[in-house]
């Protein structure tokens, strides 16, 4: 028998549409809110188009994450944000 969870207890996500490169934009985000910060965060790489990739993160630590990108000296634009993957298309 499988175990379900309640709706109130799984992670709402937000997904961010970015150009950069994964190394850059991981690095980024450990150097602003380190290494707690990147676990509440929990970023998941979802799909890469090009020289763009989808990022889901949790959605209380969306300031954060894009906070880091803006102070980052590396070349990481974001481009949308979203609730969904469809909206980000």
């Amino acid at each position: 028998m499988k175990l379900k969870s309640k709706p109130s207890e799984r992670i709402k996500k937000r997904y961010i549409l970015l150009e950069g490169k994964k190394e850059d934009i991981e690095k980024a985000i450990l150097d602003y809110i380190g290494i707690l910060g990147y676990a509440k965060a929990s970023p998941i790489f979802i799909e890469k188009r090009g020289n763009r990739i989808i990022l889901a993160i949790d959605r209380k630590e969306l300031d954060k994450v894009k906070a880091s990108f803006a102070i980052s000296d590396k070349e990481i634009k974001t481009i949308r944000v979203s609730g969904t993957l469809k909206g980000l298309e």
